[in-house]
């Protein structure tokens, strides 16, 4: 597989969705990611479902493995084998990157403590993700993605209103933890192209969910009000959300007195109405304002208002279902369909990579020739092989 990463080389030694997550787009940009996964079960991920798909009895595969492990390879090692961790060793030796999302100390009592792989290894960029910080008061502690997502907050900002916390609807805190980690490996790679010598990269679910609280953080640091759940309405802008009409409800996006006076006109609204006229005083009647929008688009079927909308040049759109989003032409158009020869499943569409390249000339230049999620220590004879020769 070609990409800007094409010669560099991922040992990855985490497991269930931060760690993986972050090995994944590294590989989806042409690194060589070795996974390298407990003998038996593998990474916890593999039983975790369902869904399972089970193309013949007695085989299995988890939805949730394979969504986060495409473009890698497999080998099923021991850590407490001398054999085994002799080849992890040797993998270690050849490496650009290391990942891994064990509990703090945990590898230091294997003998594998990061300072000392990287007296080893000394360009070695070692990326350790931990769920609240490897030090501190608290960093030790597990990291799971749902109680990392109330303990930084996040859960506090999401819901019908303050009574009603609820989780975003994904793993955010453990993709954020990912993402950041690929970010700072990406950083310490490209000064290691100066200095010659890697280091070690730390996150932590915390940190990613902390690090995304944008405007709700400074509303706090700065401000001194402490936001809270609101349901589908911006905090700060007024209108922007979800607004019911006759047979359902749109999305709107109002971010400008420009734009209220466009969406005003195109619905005989007075935008210069009492207590309407200015954003701060939109959001500070925010009741009036949803009524009165609502209140407008109660004889509008969803689809007829929102090509209304678009003629009026007002952001808009529908509430998607994963089904229609992945039936849209606009999510092919993007590379967000990846199809890939799995060795037990056969044929597979997953989600592609959101990142797309492109040369001077306008050529694109995305990497091409991705590699199914692998089965269980698929390759781990061709990896023993290759660490021996």
């Amino acid at each position: 597989m070609h990409g800007p990463l094409c010669d560099v080389l991922v040992v990855d030694l985490s497991r269930a969705l931060a760690g993986p997550h972050a090995t994944m787009m590294l590989g989806d940009l042409g690194a060589r990611v070795i996974k390298v996964e407990a003998p038996g079960h593998g990474d916890d991920t593999r039983g975790w479902g369902p869904p399972f798909v089970e193309p013949e009895a007695g085989e299995r595969e988890s939805t949730y493995f394979l969504a986060a492990n495409r473009n890698k390879e497999s080998i099923a090692l021991d850590l407490k084998d001398d054999v085994d961790r002799a080849v992890l060793l040797g993998l270690i030796d050849r490496a650009d990157v290391l990942v891994e999302n064990f509990r703090t100390g945990v590898l230091e009592r294997l003998g594998l403590g990061l300072e000392s792989l990287l007296e080893r290894n000394p360009r070695l960029v070692a990326l350790s993700i931990t769920g609240f910080g490897h030090d501190g008061p608290e960093g030790g502690r597990a990291g799971y993605d749902q109680i990392a997502q109330g303990e930084a907050g996040l859960m506090s900002l999401t819901g019908a209103g303050p009574e009603d916390p609820q989780r975003v609807g994904v793993p955010i805190g453990d993709l954020l933890a990912g993402m950041y980690g690929a970010y700072g490996v990406l950083a310490a790679l490209h000064e290691r192209s100066r200095t010659g010598v890697g280091q070690i990269v730390r996150t932590s679910l915390l940190s990613a969910v902390v690090g995304v609280h944008a405007f709700q953080g400074t509303r706090w640091t700065v401000a001194g009000e402490v936001g809270r759940a609101q349901g589908n309405h911006h905090p700060s802008i007024a209108p922007y959300g979800l607004f019911r009409c006759a047979d359902g409800a749109v999305q709107i996006s109002v971010g400008s007195e420009a734009l209220w006076t466009r969406f005003c006109a195109a619905f005989d609204l007075d935008p210069t109405q009492d207590g309407l006229a200015t954003n701060p005083a939109r959001v500070a009647n925010r009741d009036k304002t949803i009524a009165l929008i609502e209140s407008a688009f109660a004889g509008w079927e969803a689809a007829a208002l929102l090509d209304k909308l678009a003629s009026a040049g007002i952001p808009a759109g529908k509430v998607r279902t994963l089904d229609e989003v992945y039936a849209w032409d606009q999510t092919a158009s993007q590379g967000l369909l990846l199809d890939v020869e799995h060795p037990t499943l056969g044929p597979l569409t997953l989600p592609g990579p959101p990142l797309r390249f492109f040369g001077a000339d306008g050529d694109e230049q995305t990497p091409r020739g991705h590699r199914a999620p692998p089965t269980l220590d698929q390759h781990g004879a061709d990896v023993r092989s290759w660490v021996r020769s």
